[in-house]
């Protein structure tokens, strides 16, 4: 086989100066497809929430209630996860919502000083930002942590009474526990088999657009896409646990996935959606006809990478994650700056609850500020909306507490429901459900609710975007070399193991696999540093010329294995 060549080290990168981009708005509000699998949290959370809710109205105490969603709430988390990694992320989802009210509850029957509960709130949003991201615990990420724990702080509390809230809190929790691990005795392999349907039908895409000859920014999107998938399939099957035979069976299926991925000329798109549909519900997994000679070598591969992959090793990765020139620090200090700026304002403002508008700045911190912009904008107009919503709903709310009840549910159901769709089309559920909740303690009077809504929206939303752009994250271009000399080292480690004389499975698969993981860690990097509003030259040729040698070694590695031939790479 002929050589691939190498990306040069010190290719030229564009001479352009450090540019301002420009925020944008076309497409902004655009409906997008929901996710697959937007039922189970709205299912979810509809169960874990009315069960500690109607018990506490037949205990005439829904003063309570705030300290028993907070529990309830966790039932959102960990969906997309295999149900033995759901079991203990579940967990500690709900010991970080313990610990959150814990620090808000005691701050708040420490003081009644109004900045310094602001100043807590701000290091507690910035805190469950990076944590959130950091653990990758995925949506609804840290927004819910950081709603509750606000207005737990600005939720009169005297010291005594911190135990029995916490007791509540876990008890709510272990509620949602048990409701996001209840569909395991039904599907036990449901998310597994999403992950890897997910993936055979993004090699399918991307097959589809090699066969049409789509060359330009959809066929590379399409590429990244499967790239991205079976990646997160691979996770997806190491998280399982027991090796099953239904598990074997779909790694077989992720490696013709990622066959496709590295040789989509040879793949065949209708074959790879009639295994990723024969997947749906609890039938058998599909197996495909033709096996390779060498799959069962690969499978072994799998197994040798499952048995290295050690809990040591995830805590080394989380730290680094978190450590210093961490991409996500910068993203932290915006979400301290602008929680705190927007909850110092809406006080200054003589609004009552300042809350609103730090949990409104905190919403919008994204990976980039173009990411921010938009989602500051989706906020605004689906909190507009949802005010509206509002004054439609209370009539209804305000018949009696069972009403109350009621109406909080559909409308959490129907957040998530539309969340997936597009942020503001959820935030209009959302909106007159976080209005409503403040009633269970007393009904209100829905104008002054109405009003410091608005209020704290445009607050927040202003000066959290404004936090956004004035913390610039210079180092975003510095990541984008680390991930390019990171995708660099994975290629090179790929082709040693091609070259070697015996070519071994139990080495040339976790290679081929970290280089997956390199290339869709350097587009995020990529990604993330396009999106600065402010940024010096990014090196665009250099990231190009390091992904298409690695998509070529990833080719080199199908080829290879598949005739059995030592490659010269």
């Amino acid at each position: 086989m002929s050589s691939t060549p190498s990306p040069s080290p010190h290719l030229p990168t564009p001479s352009r100066p450090s540019r301002v981009r420009r925020l944008p708005l076309a497409g902004v509000l655009r409906p997008g497809k929901p996710s697959d699998i937007w039922f189970k949290p709205a299912s979810s959370v509809v169960v874990a929430t009315a069960i500690p809710n109607l018990t506490l109205l037949a205990l005439g105490r829904l003063d309570l209630v705030m300290y028993t969603m907070a529990g309830s709430f966790c039932a959102l988390y960990t969906h997309n996860l295999p149900y033995a990694a759901r079991a203990r992320a579940l967990a500690w989802v709900v010991a970080g919502m313990l610990a959150s009210v814990a620090v808000a509850m005691v701050t708040a029957s420490l003081t009644t000083s109004a900045a310094v509960l602001v100043a807590v709130g701000a290091l507690l949003a910035a805190a469950q930002k990076t944590l959130c991201d950091a653990t990758r615990v995925g949506p609804p990420g840290h927004l819910i942590f950081t709603f509750i724990s606000s207005a737990t702080l600005f939720a009169p509390q005297a010291i005594g009474q911190v135990p029995g809230h916490l007791a509540l809190t876990l008890g709510a929790g272990a509620v949602a526990w048990l409701v996001g691990m209840a569909p395991a005795l039904v599907r036990p392999h449901g998310p597994e088999r999403r992950a890897t349907a997910r993936a055979l039908n993004a090699a399918a895409a991307y097959a589809d657009a090699v066969y049409a000859d789509a060359a330009g920014p959809g066929r590379e999107r399409a590429r990244q896409g499967a790239a991205a998938a079976v990646h997160a399939a691979w996770q997806s099957l190491f998280a399982t646990g027991a090796r099953t035979a239904a598990r074997r069976a779909m790694e077989r299926l992720v490696i013709r996935a990622e066959d496709a991925l590295a040789e989509p000329s040879a793949a065949d798109p209708a074959l790879l959606r009639t295994w990723a549909a024969g997947l749906r519900g609890t039938g058998a997994v599909p197996r495909p006809g033709d096996v390779r000679p060498d799959m069962d070598d690969e499978l072994l591969g799998v197994e040798a990478e499952l048995a290295a992959a050690s809990k040591g090793a995830k805590v080394a990765s989380l730290w680094r994650r978190l450590g210093p020139g961490s991409p996500l620090l910068p993203i932290a200090l915006r979400t301290a700056v602008g929680c705190a700026l927007a909850g110092y304002a809406s006080l200054a403002l003589g609004v009552g609850r300042p809350y609103w508008a730090l949990v409104t700045a905190a919403s919008l911190y994204q990976a980039n500020v173009t990411l921010t912009w938009s989602r500051g904008v989706q906020r605004v107009v689906g909190n507009l909306v949802g005010v509206l919503a509002f004054a439609v709903i209370v009539p209804v709310a305000h018949l009696g507490h069972a009403a109350l009840i009621l109406c909080c549910l559909a409308l959490a159901f129907g957040a998530e429901a539309l969340m997936g769709r597009n942020y503001w089309l959820g935030s209009v559920c959302v909106t007159p459900m976080a209005l409503l909740v403040t009633e269970f303690a007393r009904f209100q009077q829905p104008g002054e609710l109405m009003l410091d809504r608005i209020v704290d929206t445009l607050v927040g939303a202003l000066l959290g975007i404004a936090a956004a752009i004035a913390v610039t994250n210079r180092r975003a271009a510095d990541h984008i070399e680390l991930a390019i000399d990171a995708t660099d080292r994975a290629r090179a480690h790929a082709e040693q193991a091609l070259s070697a004389p015996s070519r071994n499975p139990d080495t040339l698969r976790p290679a081929r696999r970290r280089l997956t993981a390199a290339l869709v860690d350097l587009r995020t990097a990529n990604d993330a540093a396009a999106g600065e509003w402010w940024q010096r030259a990014l090196p665009e040729q250099r990231v190009m010329a390091s992904e298409q040698a690695g998509h070529r070694t990833l080719a080199a590695t199908v080829r290879g294995m598949a005739n059995g031939e030592r490659v010269r790479v």
